[in-house]
């Protein structure tokens, strides 16, 4: 057994006054998990042996990119010698890091002219991506004027060079679709495909980029009628990256954006993912739904 970690009692101080906080519990507890590694002399092989898990998610761990389960922390901190005190600090922690990450939007963009990016990191992390929206094209699905069209109704608004910024960033992003590593998956509302941010023209133009897009390998479409018999509520839209390792779920309420990386909260969003697959058309009815919705505007743009 190893001996208690030196200094085991501070640092549960410094850990709790972080909880009460509220300061980042999500990067407090990958930095402490990893200083009570490194006092007590462990390889990170050797602990990732021990607590039961690769090499690669104890250094993701380390990294504050994974929120380990509760168990996993107190079997991490058992093998490093922690202290009881140490070890109610650290399920503090581990309860706060699992909580919902909000990031209101005006501090989000204090510094940077849009969001874009952090999506991207999500995005190539994952190996599954799940997109449910209920009120508008997803964005890897947009074309470049609806999307242009749809930045320019954000509150707070975009400034003209940040919307051109966001726009392009946006459009970089969708090159991740043509990744065969990789699996998209997208549940549309049909109140979401007729959502019409501009004339006529750019809703069609954009019904006929997703008929384009369902053709690829690597994405699957799903379509949920407005009269379909309802198996769940259609709550706010959310999107869950899965890896190997680890998965997180986003969604973006009013206030900003929110992440929940917690596995209890992940598996939230993925059984209402599955109840919201009952509702759908995949295969050739959605292509035949999308056909027809498309042709029903037509009509209308051109009466």
């Amino acid at each position: 057994m190893n001996q208690p970690a030196e200094g085991a009692t501070a640092a549960a101080a410094t850990a709790a006054n972080a909880v009460a906080h509220q300061s980042r519990p999500r990067q407090q507890l990958a930095a402490e998990l990893r200083r009570l590694r490194d006092v007590a002399g462990i390889s990170g092989r050797e602990l990732a042996k021990q607590v039961g898990i690769s090499q690669s998610t104890l250094s993701r761990i380390e990294a504050g990119h994974v929120v380990p389960p509760l168990p996993q922390v107190l079997d991490w901190a058992n093998a490093v010698g922690a202290e009881a005190d140490c070890q109610k600090a650290l399920r503090a922690l581990t309860e706060a890091a699992h909580s919902p990450e909000v990031h209101d939007w005006a501090t989000s963009l204090a510094d940077r002219p849009h969001l874009q990016d952090d999506v991207r990191a999500f995005e190539e992390d994952a190996h599954l991506v799940r997109n449910f929206q209920p009120a508008l094209v997803p964005g890897l699905l947009q074309t470049a004027d609806y999307a242009r069209r749809v930045f320019a109704t954000f509150d707070p608004p975009y400034p003209p060079d940040a919307l051109t910024a966001a726009l392009a960033a946006r459009l970089e992003r969708q090159r991740v679709l043509y990744d065969p590593a990789k699996r998209f998956e997208f549940l549309i509302t049909e109140a979401a495909l007729r959502f019409r941010p501009g004339p006529h023209r750019v809703l069609l133009a954009q019904l006929d980029r997703i008929i384009s897009i369902e053709t690829l390998d690597t994405v699957t479409i799903g379509v949920i009628p407005q009269d379909i018999d309802a198996s769940t509520t259609i709550p706010h839209g959310f999107v869950i990256y899965d890896n190997d390792d680890h998965a997180l779920a986003s969604a973006e309420p009013i206030p900003g954006s929110m992440v929940t990386r917690g596995p209890e909260g992940v598996d939230a969003h993925r059984r209402r993912w599955v109840a919201l697959t009952r509702m759908a058309l995949f295969d050739n009815e959605a292509r035949a739904f999308l056909t027809e919705l498309r042709d029903e505007i037509h009509r209308l743009a051109t009466n």
